[in-house]
């Protein structure tokens, strides 16, 4: 109230400020360094045997011979150049990968939360958080051991880690943890959901209200969901898929029991577009984007996955590396690995044994802007972040 007793206009309470850390990617990436050691049954085979035959999908024969004339390849410490050099039982065969610019991705992570114990980031899509594949360095992971060496590798302090994953194309909520209890126990929380519906049938699929961590996911999907609230139990599994050595996630009816709740925000009828908001019981992969295929209602954006949560013929983020002329592993494709943008965020996240905290992450209404905007807060009061 004003001296004059009128109130006084209705303000907007400043937002807290937006802390950020992140080095920029450097333009190659270290090489890989691969080990074997040579089991009895495999004594006798040339060199050129063992990894033609071992790992025929890193490279044609071809490929292997020229990573042997390059000199990539040590045979107990030993630089070979013969390809039928002969290996013996015991022996440690080394292949170094020559470093390699990784796609494009984000680097600067947004600080929600941290204590002693974990730290709360805003993982933007794009950034994928351990490595695998074509990202080696451009991860979430190599961020944090920066961050921990104040940007550089060299002094291996200890570092926080993920405890959970998000996929490449999802942004959102991301909790790493800074000590191994902290990581043993968010571990185990995490699991502790998966695990239950892994012990239920399908018909006795139900959500379990007594987790200690909640996870919820918006996204924007193609069409118009007519009920307000879905639950999706599809079974999720791996089939064979081409270029892909492990095999794809799909809807499978042999897979593992994988639980969805999907309630509806808004229909956009003049897009054809719904808005809805995923609680996730279990933790498959690919679960929230095969699950909305799965009910004829695929994300906007997904490359992959269409309708009965099958896969497309067609995927960047899944095209295998082709063999270059030096011997090493390539990118094929150009710049498709920088549009993927599926609409699809870690909205909000309920962590630990305080039933009112939640770190939340705003998710633009129908994607319309790419930039995005986050906040912790304890009930309706804003959390102080340290940093």
């Amino acid at each position: 109230m004003s001296s004059s007793g009128k109130p006084l206009p209705s303000t907007t309470l400043p937002r807290l400020p937006i802390m950020t850390f992140g080095e920029p990617w450097p333009d190659l990436n270290d090489g890989l360094t691969y080990r074997d050691l040579i089991p009895p049954p495999h004594a006798g085979l040339t060199v050129i045997e063992y990894y033609s035959k071992k790992y025929k999908n890193s490279a044609p024969v071809q490929g292997w011979l020229q990573r042997i004339k390059n000199k990539q390849i040590k045979v107990d410490g030993a630089v070979i150049t013969d390809p039928n050099t002969i290996l013996r039982a015991g022996s440690e065969l080394v292949y170094h990968r020559l470093p390699w610019k990784e796609p494009h991705a984000p680097y600067l992570l947004e600080v929600l939360f941290e204590d002693n114990d974990l730290i709360a980031l805003n993982k933007p899509s794009g950034l994928q958080v351990l490595p695998g594949g074509l990202f080696q360095q451009r991860t979430v992971l190599s961020q944090l051991e920066w961050r921990a060496n104040k940007g550089t590798s060299s002094c291996k302090q200890p570092h926080a880690v993920p405890v959970h994953r998000l996929g490449r194309g999802t942004s959102g909520v991301l909790l790493c943890a800074k000590t191994k209890l902290a990581k043993s126990c968010l571990a185990a929380y995490f699991a502790d959901g998966t695990s239950a519906v892994g012990n239920e049938s399908c018909n006795n699929a139900r959500f379990n209200s007594t987790r200690k961590i909640s996870k919820f996911y918006r996204a924007l999907v193609n069409g118009i969901i007519d009920q307000d609230q879905v639950v999706i139990d599809q079974p999720i599994g791996l089939v064979k898929y081409p270029g892909v050595a492990k095999g794809l996630y799909v809807a499978s009816a042999s897979g593992k029991l994988a639980l969805s709740k999907v309630s509806i925000l808004e229909r956009n009828v003049k897009n054809s577009s719904t808005l809805v908001q995923v609680e996730i019981q279990s933790g498959r992969p690919h679960q929230i984007r095969i699950h909305l295929s799965f009910i004829g209602h695929p994300l906007l954006g997904d490359p992959l996955y269409v309708a009965g949560g099958q896969p497309s013929c067609f995927d960047p983020e899944f095209i295998d590396e082709s063999f270059a002329q030096d011997g090493d592993l390539r990118i094929q494709f150009q710049g498709t690995a920088d549009i993927i943008c599926m609409h699809i965020s870690c909205f909000l996240l309920t962590p630990l044994h305080m039933s009112r905290s939640r770190l939340s992450h705003h998710f633009p209404l129908f994607c319309r802007q790419r930039r995005k905007s986050a906040e912790v807060d304890i009930g309706n009061e804003p959390m102080n972040l340290s940093v």
